[in-house]
């Protein structure tokens, strides 16, 4: 009897989303123990995936990364935190990344989680060698570049996917069901936000080399064409943003973003999307504004995804309302880590074990790209601008 020898995985990127270290130091947001890693070392444990990698760009940073490892999550749960990683430990290596996948064997899988104009080499690059790649959101800036890696996908038969958790969350899932059966789209408006910190978490790509749209937006406008997947179409886009706050703290980026999108139905009856992002708010009882009005012509719907019925507060903390459906931090009654329910998790597994019903495929998430593209192009050249 032949027995299958799980895939490897590769992260690329060492940052707050994979580690929960900023700055080498434990984040202050939603995110302290870090979600991909420990999420995989979870996946690892139940005999899913093998060896773990990590990469990134200064290996000085992994004795940090260990001892985080090791507090929060092998002394808290029990689990093995170990991995391997590239560059070595007192070596600094922006190409880490590509030593790091000599080490892979096709049909392994790769996470790409780092500044937004890296993920495209890196995808290509890895889909090229037969590997399974998931990618953070926007899985790549310009559509020329998202539609070479659906070619890249299917020449090397590979699964190529952009990690949107929000199809995970129960209650986006329930209402992009309910939203399917009001008939036609009329007017959809999103809007969410991080606190200001951010500006710091993000200050070497913030504005750079990406910016705010491309960072938070695209998960709502993912969802909205999700939604609305074989029944609208984007026509155009036009972006208004503002500034001030990240200026004054030497970043040249907009402080919040707002795409006006026009849609057409297949009905031919035209509808309207304005979907907001900013990284500019107060330090609150979420780490995350997320809500959205969704209006069709024979219903709506509203979520507010930060508040759902859930406080806390501490001497320590102040006051929270947390959100344990996105990811589980407390342990089980006997100490184990209680997170596999979670979308946050769900997103991360259902790509490994390639439940592609859900995932947000490259094949079918060129919509989200070209909008987010659009919206670049309108700040830039002051106009309104063509979706294709």
């Amino acid at each position: 009897m032949v027995m299958n020898t799980p895939p490897s995985v590769l992260v690329i990127g060492t940052g707050e989303y994979v580690t929960g270290l900023v700055h080498g130091s434990e984040s202050t947001s939603d995110k302290g123990a870090g979600i991909v890693a420990l999420t995989l070392f979870d996946l690892r444990k139940r005999g899913l995936i093998g060896d773990i990698s990590l990469a990134g760009s200064n290996g000085t940073k992994f004795p940090a990364v260990r001892a985080h490892f090791d507090r929060l999550i092998t002394q808290r749960y029990g689990l093995d935190s170990n991995f391997t990683s590239f560059p070595a430990d007192d070596q600094r290596d922006p190409q880490a990344w590509r030593t790091a996948l000599d080490a892979m064997a096709p049909g392994d899988s790769v996470l790409i989680f780092t500044p937004d104009d890296l993920h495209f080499e890196m995808a290509h690059t890895a889909a090229s060698r037969g590997l399974h790649v998931l990618v953070a959101k926007p899985i790549v800036q310009t559509v020329a570049h998202h539609d070479q890696l659906i070619a890249a996908a299917e020449e090397n038969d590979v699964l190529i996917a952009m990690e949107v958790h929000k199809r995970w969350d129960p209650i986006y899932a329930d209402a992009r069901q309910r939203l399917r059966e009001l008939g036609d789209s009329s007017y959809f408006a999103s809007y969410m936000s991080q606190p200001k910190s951010q500006l710091e978490s993000f200050r070497a790509w913030a504005g750079k080399s990406s910016d705010i749209s491309y960072y938070l937006n695209a998960h709502h406008i993912d969802f909205h064409c999700w939604t609305l997947e074989g029944r609208a179409c984007p026509v155009s886009v036009i972006a208004s943003a503002s500034d001030g706050v990240a200026t004054s703290k030497g970043l040249p980026t907009e402080d919040s973003i707002t795409l006006m999108v026009d849609w057409e139905n297949a009905s031919g009856s035209r509808a309207t999307a304005v979907y907001t992002s900013a990284w500019i708010s107060a330090t609150a009882e979420v780490h995350s504004q997320q809500r959205f009005f969704a209006l069709h012509h024979e219903g709506e719907v509203r979520i507010d995804q930060a508040h759902r019925g859930y406080d806390f507060a501490s001497d320590v903390t102040g006051y929270q309302s947390p959100n344990p459906l996105f990811f589980r931090y407390t342990p089980d009654a006997n100490g184990h880590f209680a997170g596999q329910s979670c979308y946050g998790y769900q997103s991360i597994a259902d790509f490994i074990l390639q439940k592609r019903d859900t995932l947000a495929t490259i094949q079918t998430t060129r919509e989200t790209t070209a909008i987010l593209e659009a919206g670049r192009i309108s700040l830039d050249e002051d106009r309104r601008v063509e979706v294709v």
